[in-house]
């Protein structure tokens, strides 16, 4: 879709906020609390964003973006290049990060930026009625975005400041431990608060189920691991069979075989990519599949996984 910007507003130091609407006017995609968009710029960039809105605004969509502090081109381009009335090509919503409605109670922890699909997750829950209650973890409170939306609702949202507890990290399993049974918790943030919260949740002994995380960048660790070996494909549709090297992922494989498989982050984070597998084990290496999901070796995504078995059958 190629949206208008319709307004732009700084929510906090270095998070710059755009409202996206359709240049006729008209009713946009609908999309769930948490759920997030393709933006593509200048250079062939691709970045995900998510809706901070309501779901049930039919008519923009709001994303808040953080000035990363080495940007590779996106937010330096919204926040330095962009002007209102100009237009973003942008994908409908997909949800890869999505609420649990039939959860007892929904116990948000947000940090920095992340507070972004937290936000549109907290709109729902006033929309339902549903019990809700939200740490939000920040460096300085100058860098608190939509702290003036979050005020509105007193004591459900807590302000955890770096800056004002002399860096002394929140205390996580407190906040967890109050938790009721069939609860569910949700966390966006720096990849270190997203492992200190899923730490704190097995302490508090919370299902691994009822937790659920938002990454829009692999850990850093993962991201320049080594490949493993080569590894051989059987497109089941087309007939083709190619050697994946161990120098290449499955998806430049593909891509070098002239098979198209659409793609956007090329880090396992969006599963735009996601492949049906008809036999084989994969070696799972993306950040969005569930347990179940990974168990059952039915899909793979070829931007980052890779094969435990000799040889894998994809539905292509």
């Amino acid at each position: 879709m190629q949206l208008l910007v319709a307004r732009l507003t700084q929510e906090a130091q270095d998070v710059l906020g755009l409202e996206l609407r359709a240049p006729d006017g008209g009713t946009l995609p609908a999309f769930t609390a948490g759920a997030h968009v393709d933006v593509r710029l200048p250079g062939g960039i691709c970045r995900q964003y998510s809706l901070a809105n309501s779901p049930l605004d039919r008519d923009r969509y709001v994303l808040g973006v953080g000035l990363a502090p080495a940007s590779r081109g996106g937010s330096a381009y919204l926040h330095q290049g962009l002007a209102a009335g100009d237009t973003l090509e942008v994908g409908a919503p997909r949800a890869l990060f999505g609420i649990a409605p039939e959860a007892t109670e929904h116990v948000f922890v947000a940090g920095g930026i992340g507070v972004t699909p937290i936000l549109s997750m907290v709109h729902w829950c006033q929309a339902q009625g549903r019990p809700w209650r939200l740490l939000y973890c920040v460096r300085t409170r100058a860098r608190a975005a939509y702290a003036w939306t979050l005020a509105r609702h007193g004591e459900r949202v807590r302000l955890h400041v770096d800056q004002e507890a002399d860096g002394a990290p929140p205390d996580l399993a407190a906040w967890l431990r109050d938790a009721p049974a069939g609860a569910h918790v949700y966390c966006c943030g720096p990849e270190g608060l997203m492992g200190a919260v899923g730490a704190a949740a097995a302490e508090c002994g919370l299902p691994k189920a009822a937790t659920h995380f938002e990454r829009f960048a692999p850990p850093e660790a993962v991201a320049c691991a080594v490949p493993a070996g080569g590894f051989q494909v059987v497109l089941r549709r087309s007939g083709k069979s190619l050697h994946v090297r161990p120098d290449q992922s499955l998806l430049d494989a593909l891509e070098e075989a002239s098979v198209g498989v659409p793609f956007s982050c090329r880090e396992g984070m969006c599963r735009s990519c996601e492949v049906p597998l008809l036999a084989g084990q994969a070696d799972h290496r993306d950040f969005v599949l569930s347990d179940a999901e990974r168990d059952a070796h039915t899909c793979i995504l070829p931007c980052v996984s890779r094969a435990r078995s000799a040889e894998l059958v994809l539905d292509l």
